[in-house]
């Protein structure tokens, strides 16, 4: 790949050989429909709405299977092989994909547009270019003022975009293409691990490591090793509440120590990083300061029941409740993984309000099935260890995201040259 100097164009600079075109010169803009609930009621179709297609990866995740007369009203637009559809509803989600040969002569909702491209185009470049930030920021300034976020057909067909020479389309879809393939790789070993975890926390957590003789708990409604008691979380450790520091106080905050809220707590098992932070002053405001390896559950609002472990010391907000455990009773980890396990209950303790919680009283009163602590260190090293894998491959995939979305910035604006074959 190589640097060039190129012209100023509408949407940005790029090399002198590279043409504008608007979407309408280069594609055929929803060429064909058919409705299968009067031409093939009773045949299956293939059905993709927009929540089939994965955002900014441009994969058809899974099309829904359903006869002709069950076809919603929506589902009237035909795709091909090759054809890009592009979601014209918040498009800036950026549901976009590539039709496979598996979908040929299939249907799509309405809320896309389908685009077939002409020869000067190269579908899969298309794809990418639809994905950039200079594509993304046309629609967004198209559906400014409007009542709903949406492009309409007239709008989708005046979108800019830059177009190369045929055989530098194609080798830019080549180099975006292997890097997509990497994530799509590594995406697939996360699966499998999350898979490998799911059936083991579901066989350690109610099996245990060893047993062969087990009795039925009437406080779980089901069945626990023969030496396993069922514990309450406060008589784990102790249960503690958040509480943010005053907002209003400039000397509370931008310090060090970590300030823990729901949007903190995500896939990784500890909080490593937050978005704000409080100084000592701010930790003198709330009721303690919790320890490393402290578990941590929301209690309050849409994330309840999210659950993670502190990695240094640090506060929380209110919505999350603490279990500090007693070393001589549980292990944190061990905790940590039979909260998880029971995630589905633990939410059905909120009850039916307009904002879910959990109050701390009942909180302290959730049960948990309780190994000897040598068992339950046992139980949380083997999870531990599938969790470190899935950390190393989410850091994989967070990375090669960062290599393609660099790559996307230099290659579809010119900035880099892709060399072409001699």
């Amino acid at each position: 790949m190589s640097m060039e100097e190129g012209r100023m164009t509408e949407i940005g600079e790029m090399p002198e050989e590279w043409k504008v075109v608007t979407l309408e010169e280069a594609v055929e803009i929803n060429g064909a429909s058919r409705d299968p609930t009067r031409e093939n009621p009773d045949e299956k179709i293939l059905y993709i709405d927009i929540e089939s297609v994965e955002g900014g990866t441009g994969i058809i995740k899974t099309a829904k299977e359903i006869l002709g007369k069950e076809a919603p009203s929506r589902a009237r637009r035909v795709v091909h092989q090759n054809d890009i559809i592009m979601s014209t509803v918040r498009p800036y989600l950026k549901a976009f994909a590539l039709v496979p040969r598996d979908y040929n002569n299939q249907i799509c909702s309405t809320g896309f547009a389908v685009l077939s491209c002409k020869n000067e185009i190269f579908p899969r470049y298309l794809l990418y270019i639809l994905f950039s930030k200079e594509v993304i920021e046309q629609c967004n300034k198209m559906m400014m003022g409007g009542q709903y976020p949406a492009l309409n057909q007239s709008q989708v067909a005046k979108i800019e975009i830059p177009l190369p020479p045929l055989p530098e389309q194609r080798r830019i879809a080549e180099i975006l293409g292997t890097v997509d393939s990497a994530i799509q790789n590594v995406g697939g070993a996360i699966e499998s691990t999350e898979r490998l975890k799911k059936g083991l926390m579901q066989r350690l957590l109610t099996r245990g490591i060893g047993h062969e003789r087990f009795k039925f708990s009437k406080e779980l409604d089901s069945e626990i090793p023969e030496e396993w008691k069922v514990a309450e979380l406060s008589e784990i450790g102790e249960v503690t509440t958040g509480k943010t520091p005053s907002t209003f106080n400039d000397t509370y905050w931008n310090g060090e120590v970590p300030f823990i809220t729901p949007v903190d707590i995500q896939d990784s098992k500890y909080v490593y990083r937050t978005e704000r932070y409080v100084t000592p002053a701010g930790t003198n405001q709330v009721q303690r300061i919790l320890p490393k390896n402290a578990v941590l559950v929301v209690c309050i609002g849409s994330t309840i029941g999210k659950t993670a472990i502190t990695h240094v010391e640090s506060i929380t907000n209110q919505q999350i409740n603490s279990i500090i455990c007693a070393t001589e009773v549980a292990d944190p980890n061990y905790v940590y993984y039979a909260i998880s396990f029971k995630n589905e209950l633990l939410k059905s303790y909120s009850g039916v309000a307009a904002v879910p919680i959990i109050k701390k009283s009942l909180f302290e009163q959730f049960k948990l099935p309780l190994p000897p602590l040598p068992e339950q260190r046992r139980i949380a090293e083997i999870l531990s260890a599938v969790d470190r894998k899935l950390e190393l491959e989410r850091r994989r995939k967070e990375k090669l995201s960062r290599v393609k979305k660099g790559l996307m910035n230099e290659l579809l604006t010119g900035r880099k040259r892709v060399k072409l074959a001699e």
